[in-house]
């Protein structure tokens, strides 16, 4: 799948199967190259897959990737890890970060945003929208008409819907890898789903909402 490996193979002690992350990293830290690329393997294809589904574009994915896991080395190597039993969520969240700074470089379309607003707009219970029927949105609309929406959203609430229902991820799962709040998390979604009512009225789509 990734074409590319971003470090060289060269070892001087032999690693178990079962060694966890931390110890992985630790053994990377000491010049135990090997160890990193066991962890390159244990992660990339979550990684690979979350970036691809972001950008939806296979060789900006390739790119984003390497740059991912050269900011991990660099980070790694300077010590900037300090996240003990947590390396899964901040490699996501390096990844997130980097998809993020991408979209960066693009006009987003001037939709409501939770994250800018004085007003507590979450808990309205004119525009909340339960778990159900996000699900009923979502599940009964084409795929290509729903990703047509989810482009079309703020970055930070288009990620959410990807995660949650093209990654099956929890709230908590993405509160982690966004380096956000659950209610933060919670609140993109709902927005997210607000805006796209008000798109897919602007073009003529029917949502079961």
């Amino acid at each position: 799948m990734v074409s590319n490996q971003v470090v060289s193979s060269t070892t001087n002690k032999k690693l178990s199967a079962k060694e966890t992350d931390e110890q992985l990293i630790a053994a990377y830290i000491n010049g135990n190259n090997n160890a990193f690329d066991r962890l390159l393997k244990r992660y990339e294809s979550k990684v690979f897959t979350y970036i691809l589904y972001s950008v939806q574009d296979e060789e900006l994915a390739q790119d984003l990737f390497q740059d991912c896991f050269i900011k991990i080395i660099t980070k790694l190597q300077s010590g900037q890890y300090t996240e003990n039993g947590k390396f899964a969520s901040w490699v996501m969240r390096i990844a997130h970060n980097l998809v993020i700074d991408h979209h960066r470089q693009r006009q987003n379309t001037q939709l409501l945003s939770n994250d800018e607003s004085d007003v507590d707009l979450f808990n309205n219970a004119s525009i909340a929208v339960d778990d159900n029927r996000e699900r009923e949105m979502i599940d009964t609309q084409t795929m290509n008409e729903v990703k047509a929406l989810i482009r079309l959203l703020p970055e930070s609430q288009r990620e959410v819907v990807l995660m949650r229902f093209y990654k099956d991820m929890s709230f908590k799962e993405i509160a982690e890898v966004t380096n956000v709040s659950i209610n933060t998390a919670l609140g993109r979604m709902r927005y997210a789903l607000i805006n796209m009512r008000k798109l897919a009225k602007q073009y003529d789509i029917s949502l079961a909402v």
